[in-house]
């Protein structure tokens, strides 16, 4: 008989310590204070209920935003007389890239100044046709054919201005050269002609390349199995080997519809500000997309969580003088937040910054 009562004492104090262990640990309060000065160095931050945020890491490349380039192609056939910008230069819309000798250009203004004779000789001749026909002098069939006559040098005086305003207009001169000039701001990127050469226009290449990298896209690729990762409007982090200490953060702004055939992944494009001009074309970038789950669960800044044999612990503030370490069991981390699964509750207030301390001065034993 007292060997089963033994062994119902040892069961009974087995099952109660097992209960307790898988209670979040409370460390018994110790008095400390937090002092004025040392209250402007601590952060306090309450407990909130969110979304599950979740991770996903890609590699990718800078690109321009293709809305923000321009390609530049020649009006008209000729030589290059003189180019003022290199591969690297910032330019302004409207500012001077090359200077073009055209014998087209050359030849549309000798062909402008005579419909101009034309035309003045034949408004002459109507307005001398017309004064006839009204004194009786003239028929009626002159004064009209005079006046036809007219319209003809018009129209065609007019299509010759229309052909010079479409190539070039006021960038064109009667000597037969014509200015090249940048349709936006941004940096010259591509430069394919030189002083001397010469220029088609039915070859179809562009003479410049211009582009605004106050914005720019990074394009990554993603696998199928993380589709479900990926929406427009989620957060992304971008980091480059230029920078590795930077962060770059913008969002996703188009998601593909298609898979490549051959490699199985999915674009997306991160549309990222740029007002430093750091990042470049062609870099090599590593993203980090974040979203939140459907599920929730009670969440805190991931610094205000300490780590000690093995494991996790925070401190609740109520005052000054009020302050208990409890142990919290987390679900994960992603990014700058920590998702608690057990040890708090919605509205409870952590130090979150210089709590370390704290920490020590009330786990002393």
């Amino acid at each position: 008989m007292k060997q089963l009562n033994l062994i119902l004492f040892i069961a009974a104090a087995t099952a109660l310590f097992s209960c307790k262990a898988k209670q979040p640990e409370v460390v018994k309060p110790i008095a400390v204070c937090i002092t004025d000065s040392m209250a402007n160095m601590i952060t306090i931050d309450t407990a909130f209920m969110s979304g599950i945020g979740d991770e996903l890491k890609l590699s990718g490349e800078v690109s321009f935003d293709d809305r923000k380039v321009s390609k530049i192609y020649p009006f008209s056939s000729g030589q290059v007389l003189q180019v003022n910008v290199s591969v690297g230069d910032k330019v302004s819309k409207g500012q001077t890239l090359a200077i073009i000798k055209s014998a087209d250009v050359s030849g549309n203004y000798s062909d402008l100044s005579n419909a101009g004779n034309d035309l003045s000789i034949a408004k002459k001749h109507m307005e001398n046709e017309e004064s006839l026909f009204k004194n009786g002098i003239s028929s009626e069939r002159e004064y009209l054919e005079a006046k036809e006559n007219y319209q003809k040098a018009l129209t065609s005086s007019n299509k010759l201005k229309n052909q010079i305003q479409i190539n070039g207009g006021g960038r064109t001169s009667a000597n037969g050269t014509y200015i090249i000039t940048a349709p936006i701001s941004g940096y010259v990127v591509e430069k394919k002609i030189n002083q001397g050469g010469f220029i088609r226009n039915d070859a179809n290449d562009n003479l410049f390349t211009v582009g605004n990298i106050s914005d720019v896209w990074v394009w990554a690729n993603v696998y199928e199995t993380d589709i479900s990762k990926v929406k427009v409007g989620y957060a992304a982090k971008v980091t480059t080997l230029a920078y590795p200490d930077s962060v770059f953060t913008g969002v996703i702004d188009e998601v593909s519809n298609i898979l490549d055939p051959v490699t199985k992944v999915m674009k997306i494009r991160v549309k990222l500000p740029n007002d430093k001009l750091s990042l470049k074309p062609e870099m090599f970038a590593n993203i980090m997309i974040t979203n939140k789950e459907g599920r929730k669960c009670i969440a805190v800044p991931n610094k205000a969580i300490i780590s000690e044999n093995g494991k996790n612990y925070v401190i609740i503030y109520k005052s000054k003088c009020d302050l208990t370490v409890k142990e919290v069991e987390l679900i994960k981390t992603v990014a700058d937040m920590a998702y608690i699964k057990t040890g708090l509750k919605e509205g409870d207030k952590v130090i979150s910054q210089n709590q370390i301390l704290l920490f020590k001065a009330l786990t002393e034993k």
